[in-house]
């Protein structure tokens, strides 16, 4: 059973930095888009960031670009995200996804748990 399991939220203040990370159980990891989501309260579940399984590409949402860093290390199977800049409307559930494919993670073929991030300001 595949399992994606993030790590590293918590509460810090606005202009602050954190970063996530997700140790995911795939067999063939650099086969796999990695990226990340977040859903706040009563809001949508809002694409933040991929990366392809080399991880020569990556995209970014409107909200988090300049800001927020992606990367992957194929090695540990794990996927990171370095958020700086913190704003209060990054607070949110962050989900880790995970697809087979080459570049794009619509449609995620799995999910994380998710992990709070909370900004206060």
């Amino acid at each position: 059973q595949v399992q994606l399991v993030e790590s590293g939220g918590g509460l810090v203040q606005a202009g602050g930095s954190l970063r996530l990370s997700c140790a995911a159980s795939l067999r063939t990891f650099s086969l796999y888009v990695m990226g990340w989501f977040r859903q706040a309260p009563g809001k949508e579940r809002e694409f933040v960031a991929s990366i392809s399984g080399s991880g020569g590409a990556t995209s970014y949402g409107d909200s988090v670009k300049g800001r927020f860093t992606v990367s992957r290390d194929n090695t540990k199977n794990t996927v990171y995200l370095q958020m700086n800049s913190l704003k209060p409307e990054d607070t949110a559930v962050y989900y880790c996804a995970a697809k087979r494919a080459i570049i794009s993670l619509i449609n995620p073929d799995y999910w994380g748990q998710g992990t709070q991030v909370t900004v206060s300001s």
